[in-house]
């Protein structure tokens, strides 16, 4: 018998922004791999649910993927979450639904919380045509022609930003985009969120590099 990997979305930060079908499933799992389990205790403390956790991270994806084939095989049912909101997005996961797929071992969604989706709902951007890029390369090098081929998209762009560099990014972000509209959301769904909606010229000198955050910057002027 063929167990099954369900890919559930967990709070962004406000533990009641889980879904009802993630906590079944979450209940149901003989198994859990989350990134930080320290992290995904305090969430399923909340709720009283007592499953195994395994780590599950970039510097041990391939050697977790070989562990859990083989339960999934016998027809253990295991849960794939993320520190916050959808895996894969950004986070480690990729090569083991591949490896299920291949497989033939079926995954399943549990959809929910997305920053990503969270952010473009209350940029007042244009949502009709938007990509997503993620967090910057560290090579500038790299880093600049990443953010020219952002730039070249016709359509409203969302990144993500780390707090600790956070302007010096949107300064970067506004050299190769020019000033375009954005909104900076930080801390999303905690105690001290904030949204600023504003030029990015702006956007640098008011931007506190404290919490995570998600950049969202329109699209190009019409010319």
């Amino acid at each position: 018998m063929t167990g099954r990997l369900y890919v559930v979305a967990t709070p962004l930060g406000n533990l009641k922004d889980v879904t009802l079908r993630a906590l079944e499933v979450l209940k149901g799992s003989d198994l859990i791999l989350c990134e930080d389990t320290r992290r995904a205790r305090k969430l399923l403390a909340h709720y009283g649910i007592d499953v195994p956790l395994m780590s599950f991270y970039e510097g041990n994806e391939v050697r977790r993927t070989e562990e859990v084939l083989p339960l999934l095989k016998e027809g253990k049912v295991v849960s794939l979450i993320s520190d916050a909101g959808t895996p894969l997005i950004s986070d480690p996961g990729y090569r083991l639904v591949r490896a299920c797929r291949e497989s033939g071992i079926p995954v399943l969604p549990v959809p929910g919380p997305s920053a990503v989706v969270a952010a473009l709902s209350v940029s007042g951007l244009g949502t009709d045509r938007f990509a997503f890029f993620g967090f910057p390369p560290k090579r500038p090098g790299r880093r600049r022609r990443w953010l020219q081929e952002a730039a070249s998209f016709n359509g409203t762009v969302v990144f993500y930003v780390s707090p600790h560099r956070a302007k010096a990014f949107i300064r970067e972000v506004l050299e190769v985009f020019g000033d375009r509209e954005a909104c900076l959301c930080r801390e999303m769904t905690k105690l001290h969120e904030e949204y600023v909606f504003a030029p990015l010229s702006d956007l640098v000198e008011r931007v506190k590099e404290k919490g995570e955050m998600v950049l969202v910057v329109g699209k190009p002027p019409l010319t």
